[in-house]
């Protein structure tokens, strides 16, 4: 069995940091408590003042043809395809992976469990809120250049967190996230593949993800499942995520095996997740089920299997007919079982969600900049990157925003055709390839440094 690694805590605080990013010896000042009854539904509310909406409006995109990009791409992968910059939001993919930790809630309180049964409902729990940010997003964030980074610390939620684009071709993107109290590790390395099929797009998020408890000598790994956003032609755009996700337990053994469902064809299945817990004997120990648009319970197999019983005989005495439209977000549309516990519900959209390229509250933050933040962050953060911030901006007619994007790729093709002239070979700053030590996979390990805030030669990417 292998021994957990605890992240050592750097006393360093970077000029004019104090006050926006405290040690953890101040959290204590905000007296948050993970298990408030809001924390424990919705997820916790944001103590220090932050923006609730973005600069500008999204441009519509009504009036823009996908298909005549795309209809040369069919069975393409996407990464390599430079995509006009109104089907993006002001997001770069390393911003919308840290939409990881919006439910950042469910570690705590797996933390705070001293049943491992409960620990693993709270992870897998984590693990399909992870995907939850992603309902209704059909904007494309963009591609992170080599050597971008992206930091967030959020007091609030006990996390502070770093990400970095280690690999261009493929893209890999390298994250590490560690409690403020030293209460876990949160680590991982995405290799997102797309794919457009004629009339949809597919995102396979390729990689391993690990959750290090420390306090309980535990490490789960886990992948994510398969998005694909539909009608990209023409008809108004849906996505579904499907596809088998296994969290395991790498001391306990035990393991939750979850079916993300694919739309079917009657629509019957979207959004809907279930399955099992299993013991290391692979005895099923407690159902879990719902959307990861909504939300998730967990009941006794025995229950569960009675119901999806009784609900299979009734689909044979109904009609087959087409669906109806999807609901909207704030109506539940998942059936109780009587006897159920419910261990998650996804948050709130703001009102202004739509206007704001259906944003989450925690995505509507991603991106913001204040002084404090830009004299404390390295040269590489995606905040910095010119083409995200015109697109958050508003430029009109989104000169600007596409003028930089071209730029700024065109400047990391010419670095890239600098190098193969030379010697010199890239070498990532913050992250090493390495053994993840639970699963023996490759993958890209935090190498330590960042938080001491010595940011010397650093590549100019922007």
């Amino acid at each position: 069995m292998t021994t957990l690694r605890v992240p050592a805590r750097s006393p360093e605080v970077g000029p004019g940091m104090a006050a926006l990013y405290p040690p953890p010896s101040a959290a204590g000042a905000k007296n948050v408590r993970y298990s408030d009854l809001t924390c424990a539904l919705f997820g916790c509310v944001f103590s220090n003042a932050r923006r609730g909406a973005l600069p500008a409006p999204m441009f519509s995109r009504n009036d823009v043809s996908i298909w005549s990009i795309l209809k040369k791409c069919i069975g393409m992968e996407l990464s390599k395809i430079a995509m006009p910059v109104i089907f993006n939001e002001p997001l770069s993919f390393l911003q919308r992976l840290t939409e990881y930790m919006e439910h950042t809630y469910l570690i705590h309180q797996a933390n705070a469990s001293t049943d491992s049964i409960h620990r693993m409902k709270c992870v897998a729990a984590f693990a399909v809120s992870a995907v939850a940010s992603q309902w209704e997003r059909t904007g494309k964030p963009f591609n992170p250049l080599l050597g971008e980074t992206y930091e967030l610390i959020r007091e609030d939620l006990g996390f502070r967190w770093l990400s970095e684009q280690v690999s261009h071709h493929p893209p890999v993107s390298a994250f590490h996230a560690e409690g403020l109290k030293d209460d876990f590790l949160f680590h991982g390395s995405i290799y997102p593949k797309l794919k457009f099929w004629g009339k949809s797009v597919e995102a396979e998020p390729r990689g391993i993800i690990t959750l290090e408890l420390p306090q309980h000598n535990e490490a789960y790994t886990w992948s994510n499942p398969t998005c694909c956003v539909h009608n990209i032609i023409v008809g108004q755009l849906w996505i579904e995520q499907y596809g088998n996700v296994e969290v395991l337990n790498h001391k306990t053994g035990e393991r939750c095996s979850l079916t993300f469902k694919s739309c079917g064809l009657f629509g019957k299945e979207l959004h809907k997740v279930e399955g099992y817990i299993y013991d290391k004997s692979k005895k099923k120990l407690c159902a879990i089920y719902g959307k990861w648009t909504e939300c998730l319970y967990t009941v006794d197999p025995t229950s569960f299997d009675l119901h999806k019983k009784a609900d299979k005989k009734e689909e044979k005495k109904g009609s087959k007919q087409e669906p109806e439209e999807m609901p909207p977000p704030e109506v539940e549309t998942v059936e109780v079982i009587p006897g159920s516990e419910l261990i998650w519900k996804i948050a709130p959209r703001p009102e202004n969600s739509a206007q704001y390229y259906a944003f989450s509250t925690f995505a509507m933050h991603l991106n913001e900049l204040d002084e404090d933040i830009k004299g404390a962050i390295p040269s590489t953060d995606c905040r910095l990157r010119p083409d995200i911030r015109a697109l958050e901006n508003g430029d009109i007619g989104m000169d600007m925003a596409s003028a930089e994007k071209k730029r700024v790729e065109e400047k990391q093709r010419m670095a890239r055709k600098n190098r193969s002239k030379s010697s010199d070979e890239w070498k990532t700053r913050w992250f090493t390839q390495g053994t993840n030590v639970h699963n023996g996979s490759q993958d890209w390990l935090f190498s330590g440094g960042y938080w001491n805030r010595s940011y010397s030669q650093l590549p100019d990417i922007y």
